[in-house]
């Protein structure tokens, strides 16, 4: 089976799970890519190349957009903690405002 017919991650296990010694790729490096011509006989570039390459890119994709969400959660809920704390110390202030 080429790297095309395969789901992300499955190579290894079922997981997208990547080693610490996986380095992410660089908007450079994909846009300097060059994949080798196939052999004698055929025209233009290894599929199976190509494909692994655009696997990579998908897996790398899939990261940073996971990073993003999580990243927009945790805005969200810090934007709730100010303002429950805005409201907290709003109500403490006219509480005092009043007990004069």
């Amino acid at each position: 089976m080429n790297a095309r017919n395969q789901r992300p991650g499955t190579a290894s296990g079922g997981a997208t799970y990547r080693s610490g010694a996986y380095n992410s790729l660089l908007p450079w490096q994909v846009r300097e890519r060059r994949f080798p011509p196939v052999g004698f006989g055929r025209r233009g570039l290894n599929p199976d190349d190509v494909y692994a390459f655009l696997d990579r890119v998908a897996v790398d994709m899939a990261a940073v957009y996971a990073a993003l969400a999580e990243s927009r959660r945790e805005t969200a809920r810090i934007k709730a903690g100010l303002r429950r704390w805005q409201t907290d110390q709003t109500r403490a202030h006219n509480e005092r405002d009043q007990a004069r």
